[in-house]
């Protein structure tokens, strides 16, 4: 059987060419959030492909928790995922939808792993060398590691740039066992 991220492709890619020629991106992003968060939740996640709940009381149980949050092509759409059974694949379609989204807004996601937590000032000096580097604008997401010891380590899409001290006494560890 296929991944979930290849299966997950030909819905994302749909869904982000809807919200694009339709001028909407934001509003399929929320819609994608959301629907992502139902399919993924816990409670949820067992009656997706439980065979005895119909496709229509599925629908309904997303419509009740999203609280008329959807419009009627979004909805539509979750019609096509749950008329194949891949309501699962939400929260994956949501990440991929995110990325096309980022690819045609000349956008990058930026995770940063650092040993401290860092201010308002720290990031944004830290937002604007990556900005510069990469050329385009960043979605930055910070996260606090203190088994780093000092500095941090940058991800973006494929790239990695380790910059802590736990990295670099790893590094020299290897380097003294050759």
């Amino acid at each position: 059987m296929l991944n979930r991220t290849t299966l997950a492709r030909p819905y994302a890619r749909a869904a982000f060419e809807v919200a694009r020629d339709r001028a909407e991106l934001n509003r399929w992003s929320e819609s994608l959030a959301i629907a992502a968060a139902i399919a993924g939740d816990s409670s949820v996640r067992p009656l997706l492909n439980n065979p005895r709940i119909s496709r229509d009381e599925l629908l309904g149980l997303f419509s009740d928790i999203a609280q008329g949050r959807f419009d009627d092509l979004f909805g539509k759409f979750l019609n096509v995922l749950a008329g194949y059974r891949r309501l699962e694949l939400l929260p994956e379609i949501s990440v991929q939808f995110e990325g096309l989204r980022r690819e045609a807004e000349a956008r990058v996601h930026v995770r940063v792993t650092s040993a401290h937590p860092l201010d308002d000032a720290e990031s944004a000096r830290l937002g604007e060398r990556l900005r510069a580097r990469f050329g385009r604008e960043i979605d930055l997401e910070v996260d606090v590691d203190a088994s780093l010891i000092g500095g941090a380590v940058i991800r973006a899409g494929d790239q990695v740039i380790d910059g802590s001290v736990r990295g670099r006494l790893e590094r020299l560890g290897r380097q003294v066992a050759v």
